[in-house]
């Protein structure tokens, strides 16, 4: 639950609709299908292990991997495997998709143009070049990290982007919208923070070495004894939030404050915001 409400999927339909009322209902649809998704793994889990058998889903190719494609040749044959099998293929084009855009697009506005250039970037082509660059690179890196993780359990993998999601963007949004003494740098200690953490857990946990499944199967540097590190990751991300706020020498804005509760309670000033 947290992790998805931290997810860019569901943090990019903010800023992709042209009014606050669209995108409360764009969040909305986007927080039940996402929801009922993950439901229906549950009934395709238990459904594969009664009518395909655990046998059979190990001596598969894919191990667990295996287990909807499996089911849905026990249970339509041919013509709901290949159905499943496109279906399967189109939602890693659109998560990846969405995903790079979204990377790539905050990079290139946030990093690069306010950040480095300091809000003087040279032209709008110069925005998107770093965007086409950051894109390129954002998916060498993910082709290295799936050759390295070829083989885990996707669920489990998904588990851990959902750990790094609560961790690193939640705390910042919920104390953006409920804590009128939170601050830029309280922010930047959650995220930064809760990304270092969450990643550095992740390295040093059994997912990534000291088991016969983990991504190094010949190395043991598994420090840390859970192989998911959202328990411990997302309240040091809250913690780092709040200690990088009070020990801020910022002076909070009370007329910004009363804006953005106004705005995070009634989307008014929405429209402007994204016209902006």
């Amino acid at each position: 639950m947290l992790g998805t409400a931290g997810l860019p999927h569901i943090l990019m339909r903010f800023y992709t609709v042209p009014t606050a009322k669209e995108a409360r209902r764009s969040v909305v649809w986007a927080i039940w299908l996402i929801g009922i998704f993950y439901l229906f793994t549950l009934v395709l889990g238990y459904g594969a292990g009664a009518l395909v058998g655990p046998d059979k889903i190990n001596a598969a190719p894919g191990k667990a991997n295996s287990a909807a494609p499996l089911l849905a040749l026990e249970l339509g044959g041919p013509i709901l495997l290949g159905l499943i099998a496109a279906v399967a293929f189109a939602t890693i084009l659109a998560v990846v998709a969405g995903l790079t855009i979204t990377a790539s697009a905050s990079f290139a506005h946030d990093i690069y143009a306010n950040i480095i250039k300091k809000g003087q970037a040279e032209d709008k082509d110069s925005e998107v070049k770093v965007a086409r660059l950051t894109a390129i690179v954002i998916g060498i890196v993910s082709i290295v990290g799936g050759i390295i993780a070829n083989g885990q359990n996707i669920a489990f993998l998904v588990a851990l982007a959902f750990a790094v999601a609560a961790s690193a963007n939640l705390p910042t949004i919920l104390y953006s919208l409920f804590w009128k003494r939170f601050n830029t740098s309280g922010a930047l200690w959650s995220i930064y923070g809760g990304l270092i953490v969450t990643i550095t857990l992740i390295v040093l946990s059994p997912a990534v070495s000291g088991q016969p499944t983990s991504m190094f199967k010949n190395a043991d540097f598994a420090l840390f004894p859970l192989s998911n590190p959202g328990i411990v990751s997302i309240p040091v991300a809250f913690l780092l939030g709040y200690v990088g706020t009070i020990l801020s020498k910022e002076k909070a804005d009370p007329i910004k404050q009363a804006e953005m509760e106004v705005r995070s309670l009634t989307g008014a000033g929405a429209e402007k915001a994204i016209a902006h």
